[in-house]
């Protein structure tokens, strides 16, 4: 049982500081600088915009747009770290590579990209995905469980607000299903 408690504090310590960073950059970036941090989002086709992409999942454009990521990807980011903090980490930095090289490559050259929701839609595409790749009933269990929650994210991949980077979601989506693919692959080699 202390083990069990150990883990979940853990969990929260590390899903909560992730929580805290975000907040505290987007109080810095709204009330300190007027939102000029938003300029080192991802700017698709540019050089400069090329190191955004590690920096763009920390930024939001309001309070509002910060606010709608929180929640899937406390639920989503806890679904993944159940089966381990190396397997979190590891979608993580892969879904934010992949979802920022789609944005980079493929967004709208006169544009800027920030958000969560691509690591979010990461998060959603390697547990529905997954079990294709483990084939355990954990991974089932947390596909169902995902798709239950979440199934009208998968709208979110294909263009409709202008406002919105259907890039992002699109390719954080092939980023978590990538992942998935080479967490299973790498859980069966061992």
């Amino acid at each position: 049982m202390n083990k069990l408690l150990e883990k979940l504090n853990t969990q929260v310590t590390i899903l909560g500081s992730i929580i805290a960073i975000l907040w505290i950059v987007q109080i810095i970036n709204a009330e300190l600088l007027a939102g000029k941090l938003n300029y080192y989002g991802i700017h698709p086709q540019s050089s400069v915009g090329i190191s955004g992409i590690f920096f763009a999942p920390f930024l939001h454009g309001s309070y509002a747009h910060l606010t709608a990521n929180i929640v899937p990807l406390i639920t989503l980011g806890w679904l993944i770290m159940l089966r381990g903090f190396g397997d979190f980490l590891f979608v993580s930095i892969v879904t934010i590579i992949v979802s920022g090289l789609g944005i980079w490559c493929f967004g709208s050259p006169d544009s800027i990209h920030i958000g969560a929701s691509g690591l979010i839609f990461g998060y959603f595409g390697f547990l529905l995905l997954r079990s294709l790749f483990d084939f355990s009933i954990l991974s089932v269990l947390f596909a169902l469980t995902a798709g239950f929650l979440y199934s009208g994210l998968i709208w979110g991949i294909l263009p409709s607000d202008p406002g919105v980077s259907w890039e992002a979601h699109l390719f954080g989506f092939l980023g978590g299903i990538f992942a998935a693919q080479l967490v299973g692959k790498r859980k069966r080699n061992s």
